[in-house]
């Protein structure tokens, strides 16, 4: 497996920060960029079509998360790239997979899940 460029999605600074500070710990992390919403996340994407995985927020202002699924699912240039979905509202989880999600952590999120669940989707 190639290093990974990831893209964290979150309107909380401390929660990107806790994913940054868990994925630079983690060997096969070549490049973490942070966006602060849907929207910001959307435009990143089309100019970095080669980010190798997204960790997507569902609540957020702008444009939320399941937005963000449906216009990358649509999107032929991104709807390869794999996503996991964290947040701390459970009620979400089928409607983030159903919308394109590859997987799903509830918040608070713990380092081991989230690695674990990156090697296994990025090993597919």
């Amino acid at each position: 497996m190639h290093p990974l460029k990831i893209l964290v999605v979150d309107d909380d600074i401390i929660n990107r920060k806790l994913m940054g500070a868990i994925l630079n710990k983690y060997n096969n992390t070549s490049k973490i960029s942070e966006a602060t919403d849907g929207q910001e996340a959307i435009s990143f994407l089309r100019e970095h079509n080669d980010t190798d995985l997204v960790l997507l927020d569902i609540i957020m202002p702008v444009m939320d998360g399941i937005d963000v699924l449906q216009i990358m699912h649509a999107d032929p240039n991104l709807q390869h790239i794999p996503v996991i979905v964290l947040t701390t509202d459970e009620t979400k989880k089928s409607e983030a997979l159903n919308s394109g999600a590859n997987d799903f952590i509830a918040k608070p999120v713990r380092e081991q899940e989230l690695i674990n669940k990156i090697e296994r989707l990025m090993t597919l």
